[in-house]
């Protein structure tokens, strides 16, 4: 019942003209960077963060999730109606999305992916309403090795949970904790990797180094790539509306595997890309009629949207209880909040219940406005695609470049930017993941911070991380993470080994 109440509190927040104001432009200019081939949500996120400074921290907050789910929304329309998926998690929305609109039943689909993306987002909310304050409320009890274990648990997530390359993504790490060691050292005062430039005493800002990395080395691969956009036209009317809501209700089982698969992909590092591939697969295998996905099946719209968008939101879960983010999203959302100077934990609950409760609370009224402006404005989406791209990257940069220069009212700030937009396009190239250097870019100096408390509290000994339950199964979970990509493969050379002989005979 305390949830309850706290849910009031938080709708009293959201449901302020300024907050339902700046939910609605978030929702509007995250569905247009989701319409934006290749820009998507964490790449929106970090490229509109230092708007956000001048703005109370909740309504900040609001508009950053909302820029989020409106970048989930916006993917959808390009998927289905111009066959480019215009986030990573669309991909999978393109094989039955667009077939059905080249069918010309392109208002169905829409409807189903919108219809699909507010039920596994409403599905994410409840589970956040509620296990939210359970899990910051057990978090209480750490202290420094148990946030050391933490984030020790959060850098192996990502390694064994992301799905990439475990070099790759511990090269990434490595890079994104060197940057975060540029600067003054925190306890002693003493000036590292600065090379005797001033510049550099006060290490890379992350909002510079998260715009760059994503915003700037995006543009780069878009424009190296090239677009050429053919479409089809598609209109959503009430009476389409109200008959594919009606040919939905058939696929309920769809609806809740999915969410709970997109949920659970959500709270642990796997993001909304695998969700919604894996989603999609279990839906075909599951499936009567198998044979129909690939070929303009409503079903496999209804599985990765579901699931794509249960995962956008459950991965806010850990992030505001713990510190973790689930996805590059949240972890760009994650350092915003450290700008603000909130620091995400169990004791945000207790020093700042207005901004949690707002945030939940804006998290049903954006999904619900979400859903209104996609589908009042798709014909309004799909034109911006028309655009020459000639014209929108010139402007994409040039709002980045404003961006970073804000952040200290520095010039070098902008060239900084355009370093780290290098970077991200020789790690995108390279396929190594950004997401992971971002989080040890935010997280770095808060890791050295734990570590070098731990070892004061215990006069250097190690033992100090397996002196609490707690503490010693969150070292225990990260390295089984760790080594678990190694143990799967023997796992499964071993099923392989068996398997040939009994083949053989």
């Amino acid at each position: 019942m305390e949830s309850f109440g706290n849910l009031l509190m938080g709708f009293q927040i959201a449901l302020t003209p300024y907050n339902l104001f700046v939910a609605t432009a978030g929702i509007f200019l995250g569905t247009i960077i989701g319409v934006l081939p290749g820009l998507g949500g964490a790449n929106g996120v970090a490229i509109l963060l230092p708007i956000t400074f001048v703005m109370p921290p909740t309504s900040a907050i609001i508009l950053l999730s909302c820029i989020y789910w409106g970048a989930l929304f916006g993917g959808a329309i390009t998927s289905i109606l111009f066959n480019i998926p215009g986030e990573p998690w669309s991909v999978a929305t393109t094989f039955d999305g667009h077939p059905l609109a080249k069918q010309g039943r392109g208002g169905e689909a829409l409807t189903a992916a919108f219809t699909s993306s507010f039920f596994g987002a409403a599905f994410a909310i409840i589970l956040v309403t509620f296990f939210a304050p359970i899990i910051a409320e057990f978090s209480l009890k750490f202290g420094p090795p148990e946030f050391l274990g933490i984030q020790m648990l959060t850098f192996s997530a990502f390694v064994g949970l992301g799905g990439g390359s475990v070099p790759k993504t511990l090269v990434s790490i490595f890079v994104g904790f060197i940057m975060a060691t540029v600067g003054m050292d925190i306890i002693s005062g003493q000036l590292r990797l600065n090379f005797g430039t001033i510049e550099l005493m006060r290490g890379f800002n992350f909002v510079v180094a998260v715009i760059g990395l994503f915003g700037i080395g995006e543009i780069f691969l878009t424009v190296e790539e090239g677009l050429s956009l053919k479409g089809v036209q598609a209109k959503v009317t009430w009476r389409t509306v109200t008959s594919t809501l009606k040919e939905l209700t058939r696929y309920w089982k769809t609806f809740i595997r999915s969410a709970v698969i997109g949920s659970w992909m959500g709270i642990k590092p796997g993001g909304a890309t695998p969700a919604s591939f894996m989603s999609y697969g279990f839906a075909k295998r599951l499936s009567k009629t198998p044979e129909k996905f690939g070929h303009g099946a409503i079903e496999g719209v209804v599985a990765p949207e579901t699931a794509a968008h249960a995962a956008g939101v459950s991965a806010l879960l850990p992030m505001i209880t713990l510190g973790i983010p689930g996805s590059p999203t949240a972890a760009v959302m994650l350092g915003g909040l450290l700008i603000w100077g909130l620091q995400p934990g169990p004791m945000l609950f207790k020093e700042k219940p207005d901004f949690v409760w707002g945030l939940i609370a804006s998290m049903y009224t954006g999904n619900v406005i979400g859903v209104l402006i996609v589908l009042l404005f798709v014909p309004f989406f799909a034109a911006i695609l028309r655009i020459p791209f000639a014209i929108l990257f010139p402007s994409i940069v040039y709002v980045c470049a404003i961006g970073a220069y804000a952040v200290n009212n520095s010039t070098m700030d902008i060239w900084y930017m355009m370093i780290f937009g290098v970077i991200g396009y020789v790690f995108k190239k390279l396929d190594y993941p950004i997401a992971p250097m971002v989080l040890a870019l935010v997280l770095g100096d808060l890791a050295e911070s734990a570590l070098r408390q731990s070892l004061i509290m215990s006069q250097g000994s190690p033992k100090i991380f397996f002196a609490s339950p707690i503490s010693a199964a969150l070292v225990i979970a990260s390295i089984l993470l760790v080594i678990w990509p190694s143990i799967s493969r023997f796992l499964a050379g071993r099923a392989h080994h068996h398997e040939a002989p009994q083949k053989a005979s």
